[in-house]
């Protein structure tokens, strides 16, 4: 090829070519059938504990009276032996009467290891692949839950809780997947379409755990179907964008011709061969990591954040706590609470579609420090007031949570994109962990908890300040284009191996 010939190429984005299959097409709907189950695994493992490990009623069997609680009172009381309402229970089992924080560090623990979890899947997912690591941590979830529910020992359970929590769980690298699969203009809808099964996985958790009250065969009825993952390795592609970043152009291009063959769609090659790339080889994750923190503006969107994760977590988790004290069924009610989040999801969606990113995040962070901090002082006699302003603040966090999951992604190159999420992902469970501890602040007030989760949601509002809005621009492949998210255009350079400056400064 001479040079004319050469100079006159057109580099194709790849966007470009995203664009051209659409959502609703065989190949993505495929897709979104898988995505759908594994989000729905989310919700079933990370909430299991509250049907597995849940408060059951117990009382002395010297007693005549209907004790179902330890007092200080009667802690030294002399016992022979605990009636359980429950025989077949957890709490029974492990024989955990007048040991309530046993029962409830069953939760910590889950929320901590998925902490510790996140900080190595991202860097899986980002070194290995995105398909590699979704396969990984959906089959040890489906092994690790599944063996927690032989436990004999209470410490052993405790113990696979934690690993169960940090390397089984399937979400982080399947969003990360999800969005690197379409196009920008599309990622929002199709994401919402995917994201539906998070609902339908906690629905299905408490329809499980009100057929099924024993918690072992509980445990064996949500974890046994996961070792159906494994069958991922075969019905899943690659990330394309994943691949063309680690300069494995000719298995991307091989990806985009089979996907086209099932849409019945034809994708020009010269499209697919003149698709640009940076490319950075040879290069050891950890200096890719340690150049993303060089960023004095990248570094600065990582605080932010992970003020927006742990305020999130820790607003999200406390208001679930609080709303034990509904009335009603608890299957009922949890499954109430899991479906507000379809309303949220869709209006979310409609939002950042029309938008864009910051001020809905804005505002949905200060709308709710408005409605947490308001309901403490609301009329004592007007149940049906305090019910509403909790529903509308759940549905504020449902908000801001959404924004929070997608904007992070966004703000970050392709290279550690999956480790920068998981990291503030991660350090932000640090809100999960707390959230648990809130109840006692009621010793010097009733509504000082809800008034926290206001003042919580008020910070990391004013915090979004110090990011860029974004919502048209391409995913970032790099350190340079990330910190021209939100300017008029993102510079590009041509297909080669990667030699940018990370060190540059806004």
């Amino acid at each position: 090829m001479s040079a004319t010939e050469v100079a006159s190429v057109k580099n194709v984005d790849l966007d470009e070519v995203l664009d051209k299959y659409g959502i609703f097409k065989r190949y993505h709907v495929e897709k979104i059938v898988l995505v759908f189950l594994a989000f729905a695994t989310n919700t079933m493992y990370s909430t299991n504990y509250i049907f597995s490990a849940k408060e059951v009623p117990y009382r002395c069997k010297d007693d005549m009276q209907d004790v179902s609680f330890c007092s200080a009172s009667n802690a030294t009381y002399y016992c022979s032996g605990w009636v359980y309402d429950e025989p077949n229970s957890f709490v029974a089992y492990f024989a955990l009467a007048c040991h309530e924080w046993k029962r409830t560090l069953v939760g910590s623990v889950n929320n901590f290891g998925y902490m510790c979890g996140l900080l190595l899947v991202g860097p899986m997912s980002d070194r290995l692949g995105r398909k590699t690591a979704i396969v990984i941590t959906g089959v040890s979830g489906a092994f690790l839950g599944t063996l927690k529910s032989f436990s004999r020992w209470y410490w052993f359970y405790i113990a696979i809780e934690f690993l169960e929590a940090a390397i089984g769980d399937i979400c982080s690298p399947m969003y990360v997947w999800t969005l690197e699969i379409v196009s920008t203009k599309n990622k929002l809808v199709y994401y919402m379409i995917c994201s539906f099964g998070f609902t339908f996985g906690g629905v299905t958790t408490a329809f499980i755990a009100w057929l099924i009250p024993d918690w072992r065969w509980f445990l064996r009825t949500i974890y046994t179907p996961a070792f159906l993952f494994l069958f991922y390795k075969c019905l899943l592609d690659e990330s394309p964008r994943w691949l063309l970043t680690k300069g494995r152009k000719d298995e991307a291009v091989k990806i985009f011709q089979n996907a086209a063959k099932k849409n019945k769609i034809t994708i020009d090659k010269n499209s697919l061969d003149n698709l640009t790339c940076e490319v950075r080889e040879n290069v050891k994750f950890s200096v890719l990591l340690k150049d993303t923190f060089k960023s004095k503006t990248l570094r600065k969107r990582f605080f932010v954040c992970l003020i927006w994760w742990t305020t999130s977590t820790f607003v999200n988790y406390g208001l679930m706590i609080n709303s034990v004290s509904l009335q009603g069924n608890k299957y009922v009610n949890f499954a109430l609470t899991i479906l507000v989040d379809i309303p949220g999801t869709i209006v979310t969606t409609y939002i950042m579609v029309h938008f864009k990113r910051k001020f809905p995040l804005m505002l949905s962070f200060f709308a709710g420090a408005v409605l947490c901090m308001s309901q403490p002082l609301l009329p004592l006699n007007l149940p049906w007031l305090s019910l509403t302003v909790y529903m509308a603040g759940k549905l504020m966090c449902s908000f801001y949570f959404s924004i929070t999951y997608l904007y992070t992604l966004e703000l970050f190159p392709t290279y550690t994109r999956n480790s920068m999420h998981a990291l503030c992902s991660s350090l932000g469970r640090v809100g999960s962990i707390v959230a648990p501890q809130t109840p006692l602040l009621t010793v010097y007030w009733a509504g000082l908890p809800s008034f926290v989760f206001g003042v919580a949601a008020l910070v990391a509002g004013l915090s979004t300040f110090l990011v860029p809005d974004i919502a048209d621009d391409a995913l970032p492949d790099t350190v340079l284009q990330a910190e021209a998210l939100g300017k008029p255009k993102i510079p590009s350079k041509p297909v080669g191996t990667y030699n940018e400056g990370f060190d540059t400064q806004m």
